[in-house]
């Protein structure tokens, strides 16, 4: 990939090592216990920057200072006066968009070739809500009570919105809480993962400069069990929208129940990808591959475990494992790479745990599966992509949720064999199918128990299409008009004419 600037450069004038404080009520702010963390650069181990350990009593000073604002100026706001923002929030990410994706790059590890290439999605989400801005309106019914009686519905903000993301798209993922939220007139305080937190600071910072009122958007930097925790039970919290983990998603859910406050959850998933006897082979192995290798395994929707009719699965097999040696492991400031590192060595230890149940549970490790050698690599948390075939379906690699480079290989006879197979799982996120025939994929779509099935592809977002998993892998829809409704309360009103 050829750039126009060096990523590297970049980064060592952006990060050096500073304090990069919160953002709460306008204001650049530290903890009030005066604790940091450290923000590592998971491809060197280098430390680039500290933030703020935030502690509930910055989580209660945030969402003051976004219900000031949501009852105050911000409720001022006509839908106008909101698109707007949110179209100028949307030109000064365009303008920021080298500096974010250098961040994005240098804190979690995705390839700068993969950040760079998110322009259009995440600036594109920026402008659709803003048009949404616009769209908002009740309804006129005609009730059965009485001709003298006019009735209608009002679409109002929730209120003040707790959002909590993970590390592996600060960028997208801030964009997706934050840009639905202000389109509807809702506050935000936002709560992003430890390991990855200064994209959606210096996100904050450009949202304010577009004329954002104080306290609208707050970000606070803190550990998910102290900071994010009392987010997500506040009691002044109206809503809280969560992606990450099933089993932190059971926790937010639960710390919600008090309060009844309305949660969106967008959790973790075990992706099927079917390969049928009649697929473009060529076509189908670079997608199946990047369906799980595009940020080295650590996307929710992950295909991961990847099942190939007999008749092809050899040779399917094969080219894979060839394509997946191809691939170039570096650090994401690398224009050449494609492989980025892991977030952290615990992640790291813990897929190479998975790695070692799979061949110890009796599957064969095609390639890949340990860590790659180098001075290039010294520091970094990198891992090899690993392709497994003879995987038995009750294996722990083909069960559980792994968050790395593997994919786990398993041949199949019939297309009803596939389909049952693959909704055996507790999780329904995602799903893919590979097929010439149009009858085929209709029928396998229909039958396939996830939230969102790809067809000949992998991996294609767009905020005018719902988002949202089935099963263990969450509730709520991001995405489409299911997405602003989530922010929004409908009131009935009746009005007795004479």
């Amino acid at each position: 990939m050829t750039l126009t600037f060096d990523p590297r450069k970049m980064a060592d004038a952006l990060y050096s090592g500073q304090f990069c404080p919160m953002f709460i009520d306008g204001k650049h702010v530290p903890a009030q216990s005066g604790e940091v963390l450290n923000v590592i650069d998971p491809a060197s181990g280098r430390g680039i920057a500290t933030v703020p350990r935030a502690s509930a009593v910055d989580v209660d000073t945030a969402v003051a200072a976004a219900r000031r604002a949501f009852e105050g100026e911000w409720s001022k706001f006509t839908p106008y006066d909101r698109q707007e923002v949110l179209l100028r929030i949307a030109d000064l990410v365009e303008k920021n968009w080298n500096e974010l994706c250098v961040t994005d790059t240098l804190d979690m590890g995705l390839p700068i070739s993969r950040t760079l290439g998110n322009k259009r999605r995440v600036i594109g989400m920026l402008r659709f809500y803003a048009g949404q801005a616009t769209a908002l309106h009740g309804d006129y019914i005609e009730n059965s009570v009485s001709q003298s009686m006019v009735t209608y519905t009002t679409r109002e903000p929730v209120g003040v919105v707790g959002a909590i993301i993970p590390w592996n798209a600060p960028t997208a993922a801030s964009v997706w809480k934050i840009a639905p939220a202000l389109a509807t007139g809702c506050t935000v305080v936002l709560k992003p993962s430890e390991d990855a937190p200064l994209v959606p600071l210096r996100l904050a910072q450009l949202m304010q400069e577009a004329g954002l009122p104080d306290g609208v958007v707050n970000v606070v930097t803190g550990i998910g069990s102290e900071a994010g925790a009392r987010l997500a039970s506040h009691p002044d919290v109206n809503k809280v929208v969560f992606t990450g983990s099933t089993a932190t998603g059971q926790t937010i859910a639960r710390a919600g129940v008090d309060t009844l406050k309305r949660i969106t959850l967008e959790l973790g998933g075990k992706s099927p990808m079917i390969i049928c006897k009649d697929a473009d082979i060529a076509k189908a192995i670079p997608v199946a591959a990047m369906a799980v290798y595009a940020h080295s395994g650590q996307i929710c929707i992950a295909g991961s475990r990847l099942f190939v009719a007999r008749e092809i699965h050899d040779e399917f097999i094969h080219g894979l494992s060839e394509y997946a040696q191809t691939l170039k492991i570096g650090h994401g400031l690398d224009p050449d790479t494609e492989l980025g590192p892991l977030i952290n060595d615990r992640q790291t230890c813990k897929v190479e745990g998975y790695i070692t149940s799979g061949q110890e549970e009796g599957a064969q490790l095609i390639t890949g599966g340990d860590r790659p050698t180098g001075t290039a690599y010294q520091g970094g948390n990198f891992l090899r992509p690993t392709v497994f075939g003879g995987v038995d379906d009750s294996m722990t690699i083909a069960r559980e949720e792994i968050f790395g480079p593997v994919i786990s290989a398993m041949p199949f006879d019939t297309l009803d064999e596939a389909v049952t197979r693959a909704n055996a799982t507790p999780y329904g996120l995602a799903g893919g199918v590979f097929t010439r025939d149009l009858s085929t994929a209709h029928k396998m779509v229909k039958r396939i128990k996830a939230g969102s099935v790809w067809v000949n592809m992998y991996h294609a977002i767009d905020p005018a299409v719902p988002f949202g998993g089935l099963k263990m892998s969450g509730y709520g829809k991001e995405g489409g008009i299911e997405h602003m409704q989530a922010y929004l309360d409908t009131k009935a009103v009746w009005f007795q004419t004479d």
